[in-house]
């Protein structure tokens, strides 16, 4: 089995009813619509969270500035090389280099959001994530795209045109997996989500995010319940068949 990870940056569940793509794939997955992410929802310590399989009031980081883990946890790359697994990472938001240190990811690649646009950076992650996938076949890929929580600081979260940005967000989404096709196992999610302009606070419309999981064992007849974004590390560690981590808090899906 290999694995995609697709996040795709605040994303809240209810933006997604009507987009084409997700009421397709939604027939043949299991979805989880009512997950739960980590306080404070912001997006690098989401994404510290989601690799690390631990809250930030563990990791250490509150912000978009990392901070150094005071008491390291090994996360999710580190145990897939441990496993020997090949891995890459294609993303728009140049903070997220820190989920992992360099010499654990066989490839990673950023396009930066802040100096070449959302719209077009969000593109280039997609094109050259499937290039490279197909050219090299690694067993774990994580690909991140920024559009939506850019439009919902600029214009507001479920404004329309936050609304299209999932839509395009979700058109992204399809051709990489109609590129990549069976051979890989999806899991499609969102770091937060957020209200008015921001996020950041204790607010459902901050806090819950969705979880899409399609692939073999994965599909509408599976229910996934009480999901949180730390569970995605060591759901993702039990497919390739490598480790999870003693120190990690989350369950396997």
């Amino acid at each position: 089995m290999k694995v995609i990870l697709i996040l795709i940056d605040g994303m809240r569940p209810d933006s997604l009813y009507g987009v084409p793509e997700f009421e397709e794939l939604k027939r043949c997955a299991s979805v989880e619509m009512d997950a739960v992410t980590v306080f404070p929802p912001v997006t690098l310590p989401c994404h510290i969270s989601l690799f690390h399989s631990v809250p930030p009031s563990r990791h250490g980081t509150t912000t978009n500035a990392y901070a150094p883990q005071v008491r390291p946890v090994p996360g999710l790359f580190e145990q897939l090389k441990a496993a020997r697994k090949t891995t890459a990472m294609f993303y728009n938001f140049e903070e997220l280099r820190d989920v992992a240190p360099p010499a654990v990811i066989h490839h990673s690649s950023c396009y930066h959001c802040k100096l070449m646009g959302y719209e077009l950076s969000t593109e280039l992650v997609a094109e050259e994530s499937v290039s490279y996938i197909k050219r090299f076949s690694p067993d774990f890929s994580f690909i991140y795209l920024a559009l939506p929580d850019g439009m919902g600081h600029k214009y507001g979260w479920m404004s329309g045109e936050y609304l299209d940005s999932v839509r395009t967000s979700w058109r992204h989404v399809k051709h990489i997996m109609d590129s990549l096709g069976e051979e890989y196992t999806y899991i499609i999610t969102a770091d937060h989500g957020g209200h008015d302009r921001i996020h950041g606070t204790d607010m459902k419309e901050d806090m819950t995010i969705p979880i899409i999981i399609k692939g073999e064992g994965y599909g509408p007849g599976r229910s996934i319940t009480g999901a949180s974004i730390l569970d995605i590390a060591p759901t993702v560690a039990e497919m390739l068949g490598a480790f999870p981590d003693d120190e990690w808090e989350g369950r396997i899906l």
